[in-house]
């Protein structure tokens, strides 16, 4: 299977603690996403956003800095790890996305995703009017 790593980074208006909590606790992310989501930042627990459509399994968090997870895609030989980081700015944080091992089938998906559904609506909820 081939597989390719996908990486952006992208400024949003918010502070830190806010993006960190849109990341990571389950009634924002509902906020943001419309949906109900399964989070939680215990190491080892697996989580589930947008009704299943995205699940795997949260490997490490640093408060308001990092977040790493494996996310499930079937049959995998090497998992699929994203690693977002954080990184505080005047009135604005950074946000760098690193997500490797996509399968080439879902890439294409996964990229608009991250860009439109995941990261992009996260930055449209904090700086919107």
């Amino acid at each position: 299977m081939n597989c390719k790593n996908y990486k952006t980074r992208l400024k949003i208006k918010a502070e830190a603690q806010d993006i960190y909590a849109a990341l990571t606790n389950p009634f924002t992310i509902e906020l943001w996403s419309g949906y109900k989501a399964e989070m939680s930042t215990e190491v080892g627990s697996e989580f589930s956003l947008w009704e299943g459509d995205i699940s795997g399994k949260n490997l490490e968090f640093e408060e308001n800095k990092k977040v790493v997870q494996q996310w499930y895609f079937g049959e995998q030989e090497e998992p699929s790890i994203v690693t977002i980081k954080i990184f505080e700015d005047t009135n604005r944080c950074q946000v760098e996305l690193v997500h490797t091992n996509i399968p080439e089938e879902d890439y294409a998906d996964i990229c608009e995703g991250w860009d439109n559904y995941y990261l992009g609506a996260i930055k449209e909820f904090f700086e919107q009017d």
